[in-house]
């Protein structure tokens, strides 16, 4: 999950089910990580209860979230059905601008990669709430989760950009 990027979710599992529950009563975010065969990644997204799509009679339901907060773990409670931690933010893109160059060139791998991955001709156009172009392109291309979770380590946003470029020349 990158910032602002919408990720539909199937909440199924019971201690999922709880933690969602608890989120919507709470008006609170939950964090999203990769799981690795050897444990969590440490950089995951605060992700936002947009809207409940569904809800089924068994208890499992659809809900569509935001990306919003990088985080970094610190440290892990397993007091409750579902892991909790305490996180530490990033602030975003404290780097230097990205050189026109760099965003020149993703630009014009982007449509052609999109095209192969989507079918469809036309890119979707970034909206404004996108304020990262790295994680607008990460979010609309079907890369493997760890090439994504090396976007969403990566910072400043021109070293995002650099390792798109790289992703998408090969």
């Amino acid at each position: 999950l990158f910032p602002r990027a919408l990720l539909p979710l199937h909440i199924f599992e019971p201690r999922y089910r709880l933690m969602i529950r608890t989120c919507l009563e709470r008006k609170e975010e939950f964090g999203v990580v990769l799981a690795r065969r050897k444990g969590l990644a440490q950089i995951g997204c605060t992700a936002k209860i947009v809207h409940i799509t569904r809800e089924f009679p068994d208890g499992r339901f659809d809900i569509l979230t935001l990306g919003r907060r990088r985080f970094r773990i610190g440290a892990l409670s397993d007091e409750l059905p579902y892991l909790q931690a305490e996180v530490d933010f990033f602030a975003e893109d404290t780097g230097a601008e990205p050189a026109p160059t760099e965003i020149n060139q993703l630009v014009q791998l982007w449509p052609e990669a999109y095209r192969l991955a989507t079918g469809e001709a036309h890119t979707p156009e970034q909206p404004p709430e996108f304020r990262s172009l790295s994680y607008f392109i990460a979010a609309t291309l079907p890369f493997e989760l760890e090439t994504r979770q090396e976007v969403l380590e990566a910072e400043p946003e021109a070293l995002r950009l650099r390792l798109l470029t790289e992703r998408l020349s090969t």
